[in-house]
C-alpha cells in the first residue's frame, strides 16, 4: 500500500502507460498510442518496477508479457484510471464532435453485427475523432444458466477491459446500470433468394442437415433440447465458432442454421438467404446494454450508451 510520501512521486501518466503496454503487449504499438517513442516507454516502465517493486514485464519474441504481478494489478489499476477519467469527465462537458477517445464494446457476434452498421455511420457524422473496439463476448461454456453464462462480461467491465456490454441477460448484478436495447428471437436461414415460406414443416426441418454455431465445437444445442420435447432430432453435420461464418457457409450449401432473427434481417439478403419460422417455438431473449453504474458519471460513456440504444435498427426497437 501506497504511503503518503509514495504519492507524491506518482505520476499517473505511469498507470495509463502501464494500462497501455498492458493492451498491445507490445512497446512500441504502446508508444505509438501515447505518441512516444518506444526508448520513452521503456523507460517509463523502468520507472514503474522501481515503484512497484516487480520487472512488471517480460521480453518476447513478438512483444512483451506481464508478470504475474502485473496481472494482479491490471483490475486496481483500471479501477483507479476509471475513477480518474470520472472525475476530469464531470469537470469538463465531453464534446464528440472534437473528442479523439477511444472506446471498447463487448457483444457476442450476432449481436455486433446487427448494431455496428448505423453505429458506425453515427460515429462518423458525430464523432471522427472517436475510435472503437469491438470485442466478442462468449458466454461460459459449462454454464447452463443464461444468467450466470455471461459473468465474464460484468469482470470485464469491472476492470476497465470493456466500456460497455451487450448481453442476452435480464439480470444483472445491482452495481450494474443496464438499458434494453432490443429483443431477439430465432429465425432459420437457408441458402435461397426467394420469397420464404411462412413455416417450415417439422418433418422437412428435422430430414435436413444442419449447421450449429458453437465456439467449442459442441453441435448439441438449445434447438436439440427443444426438439427432444418434441421427440424428435436431428442431424448436425457441421459447426462453426460465429453466426457471420455460419451465413457464408449456409449460402453455399445445402445446410440449415438457426441464427437470430435481426442479425438474419441485417445480413442475410445480401449474400442470397433466405429465412423460415421456425417448426417449433424457440426461445426468446433481451438484449442489454450493462456498464458500471459509476460510468454513467462519465460523460463521454453516457453518451455512447446512448448512442447505440439509437443505433438499433427501427424494426428491432423495443415498444415504448
Amino acid at each position: 500500500m501506497l504511503n503518503a510520501v509514495d504519492l507524491s512521486r506518482v505520476d499517473l501518466n505511469l498507470l495509463v502507460l502501464f494500462e497501455i503496454v498492458l493492451e498491445e503487449q507490445h512497446v512500441g504499438r504502446a508508444a505509438q498510442r501515447m505518441k512516444l517513442t518506444p526508448s520513452a516507454v521503456s523507460h517509463g516502465l523502468g520507472r514503474l518496477r522501481k515503484l512497484l517493486g516487480d520487472p512488471l514485464f517480460f521480453r518476447t519474441p513478438r512483444g512483451v508479457m506481464p508478470t504475474a504481478r502485473a496481472s494482479e494489478l491490471r483490475a486496481p489499476i483500471a479501477d483507479v484510471l476509471a475513477r480518474a477519467r470520472s472525475v476530469i469527465a464531470t469537470a469538463a462537458p465531453f464534446d464528440a464532435s472534437t473528442s479523439d477517445r477511444r472506446f471498447t464494446l463487448g457483444a457476442p457476434d450476432g449481436v455486433s453485427a446487427v448494431l455496428l452498421p448505423a453505429l458506425l455511420t453515427r460515429l462518423g457524422e458525430a464523432a471522427p475523432g472517436i475510435d472503437l473496439r469491438v470485442r466478442q463476448l462468449l458466454p461460459l461454456p459449462s454454464e447452463t444458466s443464461t444468467d450466470r453464462a455471461w459473468g465474464l462480461a460484468f469482470s470485464q467491465l469491472e476492470s476497465g477491459d470493456i466500456d460497455i456490454a451487450i448481453v442476452p441477460s435480464d439480470v444483472v448484478p445491482p452495481r450494474f446500470h443496464k438499458r434494453l436495447l432490443y429483443e431477439e428471437d430465432f429465425v432459420v436461414v437457408l441458402r435461397g433468394g426467394g420469397k420464404p415460406a411462412r413455416r417450415l414443416t417439422l418433418d422437412r426441418y428435422c430430414s435436413m442437415q444442419h449447421l450449429v454455431v458453437s465456439q467449442g465445437g459442441d453441435g448439441h444445442g438449445f434447438v436439440d433440447e427443444v426438439l427432444s420435447r418434441h421427440g424428435r432430432s436431428r442431424r448436425v453435420a457441421l459447426t462453426v465458432p460465429d453466426f457471420t461464418f455460419a451465413l457464408l457457409a449456409v449460402a453455399d450449401s445445402e445446410l440449415a442454421c438457426v441464427v437470430p432473427r435481426h442479425f438474419a434481417k441485417v445480413h442475410a439478403r445480401r449474400l442470397g438467404v433466405a429465412t423460415f419460422e421456425p417448426p417449433v417455438e424457440l426461445p426468446r431473449f433481451a438484449l442489454h446494454a450493462v456498464l458500471p453504474a459509476q460510468a454513467l458519471m462519465d460523460l463521454g460513456t453516457a453518451w455512447l450508451l446512448d448512442l447505440l440504444a439509437t443505433s438499433v435498427p427501427q424494426s428491432s426497437r423495443p415498444l415504448s
